[in-house]
């Protein structure tokens, strides 16, 4: 059901962090998006978030996020496994995403990447 992870990284300015994280990945970052009042860009297994402390503060405690391949299925999973859904599912500019409170009280990002975004970052659709 997990199709990639991400480890969420917490920058000031993404134009000038991005090009060491390139670097250290070998490659060009995969997406690069605004959401909100944040830039992210993902690069590797690594998604670098920049904005001011009031739009990125309220995920700093979150873990993901986790890219899932059907996000329908994953509410289900979660729902039996007794997790609450805090936030979503809701459209983003790379698909869909929800957060969901895990029994054991993680708080994860789930998102399912549009068929254009999967292919890019995948090579899959």
């Amino acid at each position: 059901m997990i199709l990639k992870t991400y480890a969420r990284l917490f920058v000031t300015d993404l134009d000038r962090a991005l090009p060491l994280y390139e670097k250290l990945a070998g490659r060009a970052a995969d997406l690069r998006f605004g959401f909100e009042a944040a830039e992210l860009a993902a690069v590797g297994d690594l998604l670098l978030i920049a904005g001011p402390p009031a739009a990125t503060d309220r995920y700093r405690d979150t873990v993901g996020p986790l890219i899932v391949a059907d996000l329908d299925a994953l509410l289900a999973l979660l729902a039996e496994a007794g997790a609450t859904v805090t936030h979503g599912p809701e459209e983003s500019a790379t698909g869909r995403f929800l957060y969901a409170r895990h029994p054991d009280g993680a708080l994860v990002e789930y998102v399912e990447w549009s068929t254009e975004v999967r292919e890019q970052v995948l090579g899959t659709g």
